[in-house]
């Protein structure tokens, strides 16, 4: 799995915009519809937020 900013990952419900990408941190945004771009921001480290995104689609 290849991580850069912007990217807009799909799991179930919920949007996943990754916001600033750190060697061992993600800053990213939850999002419920990705065309407002309105959501609540998060950080996690690299590692759990693979976990996260474990059968996750990633949205063109």
């Amino acid at each position: 799995m290849r991580l850069q900013q912007n990217q807009v990952w799909r799991k179930g419900e919920n949007h996943y915009r990754i916001v600033n990408l750190e060697r061992l941190a993600v800053d990213y945004k939850l999002l419920k519809d990705p065309a407002t771009k309105e959501g609540t921001h998060h950080r996690l480290s690299k590692k759990e937020f693979c976990r996260l995104l474990r059968g996750a689609t990633l949205l063109p």
